[in-house]
């Protein structure tokens, strides 16, 4: 998923700094036509979070946003009556315009909108079965990460970082507020799963002068030194300022978080999945739609997870005796992958521009390893396409035989090609901003099965063994998913799921289990999103012929964006009668 954005490979995370919740919307729209309309939700939704807005716009007020306040918003400890009035009277005006006529484009902005706006309305039904924490995908996870990759262009960049970084000790008093209402609701987490965050937390009790933070701030601050004159004086001002920030502020945060989330233990009284819980089916229904936005109920979703794992599993086993286990990639080298890979999707799909190929690699600091995931792609600003930066984690990601394909799914053509590829050819920011974390996810999935074809030093069958594989795993999880949180499984059954698939200890199925329960419609992301893109190709391969083009096809999905399925599939129909 990406976040203003963080796109992680096999899990993926929601940027939740502005709360759990919308931005509030206590306004009354008064626009003249649908692109104002949606430029002043747009600049509602970033106003009111400055590490969302420096994300998502270099220069905000190119687009008349100005920040007053340096926050990371908050999270209310209860449901806002007036923000779920105000969502409800911008689905009033948005069905006033669908109903007065748009444009095709213009149609399927609001088609997007709708969903989102559906989606974050819905969410007030359901406002303490929301889990802001979790060991890799918890906001107190992911937060370091952004605020270390906090950009400085200016004086007042550096400044807005360290109000920021000082402000996580009460932003976290807010998130322990929140889940003792969680607790006292009988919703809380289980202590297995505060176990496993308490875990993530620890990893942030971070040496005060030797660590992530301060060496990415030297490197900013020195970065900001070549564009404009900062005296050494000026910059030691800052460096004894951001120790201090450190000590008093962040490390507070985490002891504080840690000893708030100790003291919830033995509250939590469901050790099962969401299905637990009161409402907890209705609630995993919901994330399937508003996540994933897959077009399938979940009956349905079971049956084309299945029926793509049986596909899968002939394929494995027809390929099983011609393939060795293991894997030998022709490159192993992040610039020359990325390199290749780009020349070798050339053919079948369009062209970027030079400047979107832009790119950093880096790598995930050493004493975070174990709490972060194999890969993640953080995205560039609306407005400067230029600055995306993949993230390498070399304690979970293997150079011989998985970083072909992971670059793949985090850069070309997965998410970084998404993203610009997208940005590139919408004039619309809301739609670059409201994107579809399973049509992300669907995507990124989808070229990473195709990367197993390329030339990349792989046989034939050892390519459609590995892809098989990988394709039966996913939605192994994801079914794995479905039965833990929704159906109600209890361990024994969830054990004897996984044995039925693959050789599994009792190690794996209880990290299985407690994965399962810690991110819940996680892996349906992923598997769902790429199951439907396979089901449309296939469609349009058999109805086609040798008419079909990948290429077409790819530009038809990039086109329309990372728009939920429901909205996917009924262009995908328009766009089949024409070709």
């Amino acid at each position: 998923m990406r976040i203003p954005h963080i796109s992680f490979n096999q899990k993926h995370l929601f940027f939740l700094c502005s709360g759990v919740t919308a931005v509030l919307l206590c306004f009354c729209l008064r626009s003249p036509d649908f692109d104002s309309f949606t430029m002043e939700i747009f600049r509602q939704e970033l106003s009111g979070n400055t590490l969302s807005l420096h994300y998502t716009l270099a220069d905000p007020a190119s687009f008349d946003i100005a920040q007053e306040k340096i926050s990371l918003g908050t999270l209310p400890a209860t449901p806002d009556s007036e923000s779920l009035a105000a969502l409800q009277n911008l689905q009033i005006r948005l069905k006033a315009f669908s109903e007065n006529g748009l444009t095709p484009k213009e149609q399927r902005t609001a088609d997007l909108l709708s969903w989102w706006l559906t989606g974050q309305a819905a969410l007030y039904d359901y406002y303490y079965l929301q889990e802001p924490l979790g060991p890799t995908l918890g906001i107190q996870a992911q937060l370091p990460i952004l605020l270390a990759e906090y950009s400085f262009h200016s004086l007042q960049d550096v400044e807005d970082y360290l109000a920021l970084l000082s402000q996580l000790d009460s932003y976290y008093g807010d998130i322990l507020f929140f889940e003792e209402q969680k607790a006292a609701a009988g919703l809380g987490p289980s202590d297995a799963s505060i176990e496993r965050i308490l875990e993530s937390c620890q990893s942030y009790l971070i040496d005060p002068v030797n660590n992530f933070l301060t060496e990415t701030f030297e490197t900013r601050l020195n970065s900001l030194s070549t564009d404009i004159s900062l005296s050494e004086q000026q910059k030691n001002n800052f460096r004894s300022r951001h120790l201090e920030v450190i000590k008093n502020s962040f490390l507070p945060a985490y002891r504080h978080l840690i000893d708030g989330l100790s003291g919830l233990k033995g509250r939590g009284i469901n050790e099962g999945g969401l299905c637990g819980f009161r409402n907890g089916r209705r609630y995993y229904e919901y994330l399937l739609r508003s996540g994933p936005g897959l077009s399938y109920n979940i009956e349905e979703l079971k049956a084309a997870l299945s029926d793509r794992m049986q596909k899968d599993l002939e394929t494995i086993s027809s390929l099983s005796k011609k393939t060795g286990p293991d894997l030998s990639f022709r490159l192993t080298d992040p610039p020359a992958i990325l390199a290749d890979l780009q020349t070798q999707m050339s053919g079948d799909f369009p062209v970027l521009s030079e400047a979107s190929k832009k790119y950093e690699i880096r790598y995930v600091p050493t004493q975070l390893e174990s709490t972060l995931s194999p890969a993640f792609y953080l995205t560039a600003p609306l407005d400067d396409p230029t600055k995306n930066v993949i993230y390498i984690n070399n304690g979970s990601t293997s150079a011989d035989d998985e970083l072909y394909p992971t670059l793949a799914h985090e850069g070309f053509p997965g998410h970084l090609y998404q993203t610009v590829y997208f940005r590139e050819h919408t004039r619309n920011p809301l739609a670059a901003l409201l994107t579809c974390s399973g049509a992300n996810e669907g995507w990124a999935t989808y070229v990473e099965q195709l990367s197993y074809f390329y030339d990349n030093g792989l046989s034939a069958e050892t390519s459609a063994y590995q892809a098989a594989m990988r394709s039966f795993s996913l939605c192994f999880h994801s079914l794995l998913d479905i039965g833990i949180n929704y159906d109600g499984w209890s361990k024994d059954r969830a054990a004897a799921f996984v044995r039925t698939c693959f050789d599994a200890d009792d190690t794996l199925v209880e990290e299985l289990w407690q994965t399962m329960i810690d991110n819940p419609a996680n892996y349906p992301e992923y598997a769902g999103g790429y199951v439907e893109i396979m089901e449309m190709r296939e469609e349009a391969e058999k109805k086609l012929g040798n008419r079909f083009s990948a290429k077409e096809f790819h530009k038809f999905l990039l086109d329309l964006g990372p728009v939920p399925f429901s909205v996917t599939r009924k262009y995908f129909k328009l766009w089949l009668r024409q070709v």
